[in-house]
């Protein structure tokens, strides 16, 4: 069965397959006031439209990077992957499950030509999941050598965004100098590490992640600028440009950071407290609507779907896994979600998703892009996730 043939299948049985969600689905989430299975089907509509063109990206318009979309080792299509085997995980759905291992087949679990760019790194966490839901070490043997060159000869270029060859990238992208790159790189390095034992994964992942933050954290709006560019940059009413979905990358990227994070690390506290600084931040800038601003202090002009999908999805993770009160972040993730869901058309393609860029930007009801994607199934796995334990503690309330 070819890859083409398999996701056409996966498309068919997953938007049939909200009727068999799980039983704890039918229950009212005490954030989010819609049961917990349209949150399934709705996540299960998007993956379905998704999966639907991953063999045509003709939507993409060319002048949108459409080849950057088109490629299937690189950042855009890995951060879809990554939303995917989430929910998949979450909804316990073979047929998503099958759709991934089979892109990671036909890819022999490798990479791009750039042996050390947090963008082609991304890639690894879909290596990583598969070669732990499969229990086969063998799938990680490309990103072991791809890491263990980079510990081998690790880089220490200034994290200045501005220096760079007459051709190729900024010569800092050698190391995680972009808020991107916080979901990018340091999220896989530390799964590799859990998944492997071995902790100079780790210990990189830490030092460069903390390089990243000291560099480009604002310490008083407690959010990241993109890059060095912009830290002294500002928008049209004098406001520093803190960009959305670049702030979204850095928060939904701590929260998968802190998934793999062993419990004793010493830098753990560390990562609780941005976490929860952003958090804090992150809710009073909300729009009316539920979406959050392309760029953050500025005024809301358009719905915008890749970044709110990933603040409601570090929200709610922050929620379930008891590191954000539910009474302060329930509301901003039910006001989220609803703008989220809002934003799908019938067939089930996400809409309002800013295009590939670096910054704040114009975006229209038409845009979409498979990290769009991606956010949305992060965000549906946790919503649903907080169903799941409002059920559970009422049970235990009736005993």
């Amino acid at each position: 069965m070819t890859f083409k043939t398999l996701l056409k299948a996966a498309v068919a049985v997953a938007i049939l397959a909200g009727a068999a969600a799980p039983a704890f689905a039918a229950q009212k989430s005490a954030v989010v006031s819609v049961p917990a299975s349209t949150v399934d089907a709705a996540g299960r509509k998007v993956a379905a439209w998704q999966l639907a063109h991953m063999d045509n990206f003709d939507y993409v318009p060319v002048t949108s990077f459409r080849k950057d979309t088109e490629a299937p080792r690189d950042w855009v299509q890995a951060a879809f992957y990554v939303g995917l085997y989430t929910f998949a995980d979450a909804t316990q759905d073979p047929y998503l499950t099958n759709a991934i291992l089979q892109h990671g087949q036909a890819e022999q679990w490798g990479y791009d030509h750039r042996p050390r760019h947090a963008d082609a790194d991304a890639t690894g966490a879909v290596w990583v999941w598969a070669a732990q839901r499969t229990k086969d070490a063998s799938k990680l043997i490309p990103t072991r050598e791809r890491f263990d060159a980079v510990l081998a000869n690790p880089s220490t270029v200034s994290l200045d965004f501005e220096p760079k060859p007459a051709k190729g990238d900024p010569y800092c992208q050698a190391r995680w100098c972009w808020s991107d790159a916080i979901f990018m790189a340091p999220p896989v390095w530390t799964a590799l590490s859990k998944a492997t034992g071995d902790k100079r994964y780790l210990a990189h992942a830490d030092s460069e992640f903390w390089a990243t933050h000291d560099y480009l954290f604002d310490k008083a709006d407690h959010l990241y600028f993109r890059d060095s560019r912009f830290i002294t940059r500002r928008g049209e009413n004098g406001h520093k440009i803190f960009w959305g979905r670049g702030n979204g990358w850095a928060f939904a990227g701590i929260a998968r950071i802190l998934q793999d994070l062993p419990a004793n690390h010493p830098s753990r506290a560390r990562y609780e407290q941005v976490f929860k600084q952003m958090a804090a931040r992150i809710v009073t800038l909300q729009g009316e609507e539920g979406y959050w601003p392309v760029s953050l202090l500025e005024p809301q002009k358009t719905p915008e779907t890749s970044g709110t999908g990933f603040f409601v999805y570090g929200l709610a993770w922050g929620v379930n896994h008891g590191l954000l009160p539910r009474a302060k972040y329930g509301p901003a993730i039910d006001k989220g979600w609803k703008a989220l869901d809002a934003a799908v058309e019938p067939d089930g393609r996400l809409g309002w998703v800013q295009r590939i860029g670096a910054a704040p930007d114009q975006v229209g009801r038409h845009d979409t892009q498979l990290y769009g994607v991606g956010a949305f199934l992060l965000a549906a796995s946790e919503v649903r996730n907080l169903g799941r334990m409002t059920s559970s503690s009422q049970g235990q309330a009736k005993r």
